[in-house]
């Protein structure tokens, strides 16, 4: 690891930003224009959020539990990309697991590559057949471009499809018009070596506007548990541009398009089917890929409005799984229009090609190795009135068809009641799923035991999808202007989990020691809830924010010989309990100083211990178009783990300590 950031260093920078904050004048009377000047209340009614109907509508009253990052929530964080800006959302999961690889979910079932929570950028799904997951150091763009995260927990398949099982994140850019001339950043630090990125936006017309974009991140090894460096480092360069021409009351076009290039290390033990049959391989892979995407909005004088969007993805990635491209095509077209004053429906088709090829190595391997794959796709759902601004009904359902499973019908029915203008009752009952993976059915991995000997892992061409019925209860409260809370409790019913099963022993040279091949025999319920508030402790100056989150998971093993650590290798893992609490404050016209503690519980398998952490920021303007930042993240220890690769045969890592410096002008 270099450059380390030891503790008696961490601690005087602690003891910096804190004399700093509560030294500034609490009640200076020229606040920063970081927060608005509206109060709580009118910003819970303005928030206004499109994941949960494919359409606007106001957070406040949406039936569904769901939560809003915006980007100055995410600039203020400290943190530099999206998985980690998630840590702070209730009734998500986040944890790193080495420099470049994060564990990402939704109520449990957390992984290297979580399998059950659908990730879109702009309508541009990033969830990969190949392995059921994200890869989420490629979910990046510039920060400053980034409009806002809705995140959703709990399934999302009546409207987004299968693998909206325990969640969607949606992540969505600003139009072009709102990032005009240009903005410079960067910086560096102990973790974060040097980072640099560089926007320029203009007008071609009298509407039509463009921005174009470039950035780069050069990232240090994360260490061992023995302290040793884990050689994980990376860099990442992404380029791209969008053009919005029109406008939201007639015709919307929009065409984006984004590249990225990057290097990544890595380091671990793979079989080999010859003497000696176990290899340390320490090598940097590439990860690229390239996005075309367009949407055309049409919007009708009698408010209906007709979207249509398509886009091509390009991906290809050399790792510990086996060398990937991946094209993808896909079509999307959408109808909304309210046919009776008390009905308001949205619905949909989509059709959706992917083709993979992949390079097959002795530790995993794919037959065949190369594969098309298409998915249709059709969605009603009507939005029925049943009392005028205090009652609501939601019935709609998603039908798909797969290459895996065939069809598969995803149904849902929401209510939400607003007894008060500052009180809302929502509930829930929903059906979704998510189909095989093309892992699931077509690889073989064989996993070193000893030198000499492999247990292999086959996968099952008869395999089902993993199946979920879910009730949820939601309840959000404005009891004072400058207060709020929402809670939410949820019960989920899985059925046709992944499991592993004993099969006969396959004649491949070396043979392996045991054989098992996957199947669908497991069975689970889990239930939790979700606590967030939020509060304006002093009007313009001080915000605060804190969330608790409780998960509780059983799972029926059946007649199987699957044990629970070879579960969590499929399925994950998560925490019991969570907790986070953010301040921010706006100390003077120019300065602000952000903090935030999270507390994690433990983990059996992969076994990690409970950890704290806190994270802090403060920013400086010096001018209008000139901000300088400092940030220090993880505070508490030099290093914890988070997580354990269930990929590879590896040591664990653990996340270092980190403090970086930011500068970013505008003009």
């Amino acid at each position: 690891m270099k450059n380390p950031i030891t503790a008696p260093a961490s601690t005087l920078l602690f003891a910096i930003i804190l004399t700093l904050g509560f030294s500034a004048r609490a009640d200076s009377t020229s606040p920063t224009n970081t927060l608005p000047d509206l109060n709580l209340e009118q910003l819970i009614r303005v928030d206004i959020i499109t994941s949960v109907s494919k359409r606007p509508e106001s957070l406040f009253g949406a039936p569904a539990a769901i939560h809003l990052l915006t980007d100055e929530d995410i600039k203020r964080s400290g943190f530099r990309n999206i998985a980690d800006a998630l840590r702070y959302v209730p009734g998500m999961d986040v944890a790193q697991i080495n420099s470049h690889s994060w564990a990402v979910s939704a109520r449990g079932f957390n992984g290297e590559y979580a399998t059950k929570l659908l990730v879109l950028m702009d309508g541009r799904s990033v969830y990969t057949p190949l392995s059921a997951g994200v890869y989420w150091d490629t979910v990046d763009l510039m920060l400053e471009d980034l409009d806002r995260v809705e995140v959703i927990r709990g399934p999302g398949g009546t409207l987004w499809g299968a693998n909206a099982v325990n969640g969607v994140i949606n992540i969505i850019s600003k139009p072009s018009s709102e990032t005009q001339g240009w903005l410079m950043t960067g910086g560096g630090g102990s973790l974060e070596h040097g980072f640099t990125g560089v926007r320029y936006g203009d007008k071609l017309g009298d509407q039509t506007y463009f921005r174009v974009y470039g950035k780069y991140d050069d990232h240090d090894d994360f260490p061992y548990l023995d302290g040793k460096d884990s050689h994980d480092a990376w860099t990442m360069g992404r380029t791209g541009f969008r053009l919005d021409s029109g406008n939201t009351n007639s015709d919307l076009l929009t065409v984006q398009a984004d590249y990225y290039y990057g290097r990544e290390n890595w380091q671990f033990t793979q079989p080999i089917a010859t003497a000696p049959f176990l290899e340390t391989v320490t090598d940097g892979e590439q990860a690229s890929g390239a996005n075309l995407l367009g949407r055309w909005t049409h919007q009708f004088e009698d408010e209906s409005q007709f979207i249509a969007q398509t886009y091509y993805d390009h991906t290809y990635r050399e790792s510990n799984l086996p060398e990937e491209r991946r094209d993808t095509f896909d079509i999307d077209l959408q109808q909304h229009f309210a046919p009776a004053h008390r009905h308001n429906i949205v619905a949909g088709l989509g059709y959706r090609l992917t083709t993979d090829r992949i390079v097959n190595n002795f530790a995993s391997s794919f037959v065949p190795n190369e594969r098309t794959l298409n998915l249709f796709s059709a969605f009603l759902q009507d939005e029925i009135t049943l009392y005028q601004d205090r009652l609501r009904l939601t019935l709609g359902s998603k039908l798909e068809h797969n290459d895996f499973t065939g069809f598969e019908v995803q149904p849902g029915v929401r209510l939400a009641w607003t007894p008060t203008d500052t009180q809302t009752i929502w509930g829930g009952i929903s059906r979704a799923v998510r189909t095989p993976s093309r892992a699931e059915e077509d690889i073989r991995i064989n996993r070193p035991i000893v030198p000499g000997s492999t247990v292999s892992i086959w996968g099952n061409g008869s395999g089902n999808s993993e199946e979920l019925v879910t009730y949820e209860i939601g309840y959000r409260v404005i009891p004072a202007k400058t207060l709020s809370f929402d809670a939410t409790a949820f019960y989920n019913v899985y059925d046709d989990l992944r499991d592993l099963e004993p099969g006969p022993t396959a004649p491949v040279t070396p043979a392996p020691l045991a054989s098992y091949y996957v199947a669908n025999k497991l069975t689970g319920r889990a239930w939790g809830f979700e606590l967030s508030s939020d509060w304006e402790i002093a009007t313009n100056w001080w915000h605060l924010r804190g969330s608790y989150t409780f998960y509780h998971l059983d799972l029926n093993f059946g007649d199987g010989g699957t044990d629970a650590a070879t579960i969590n290798l499929l399925e994950g893992s998560a925490p019991r309990h969570q907790f986070s609490l953010r301040s921010e404050m706006n100390l003077l016209e120019n300065l602000t100083f952000d903090v935030g503690l999270r507390y994690v519980d433990p983990l059996n398998d992969p076994s990690i211990p409970a950890y704290t952490a806190l994270d802090m920021r403060i920013a400086w303007k010096p001018t209008a178009h000139v901000e300088l930042s400092l940030v220090g993240l993880n505070l508490l220890d030099p290093v914890h783990p988070e997580f354990a690769s269930t990929q590879v045969a590896t040591p664990q890592r653990e996340v270092p300590r980190s403090v970086y410096g930011q500068v970013t002008i505008r003009f």
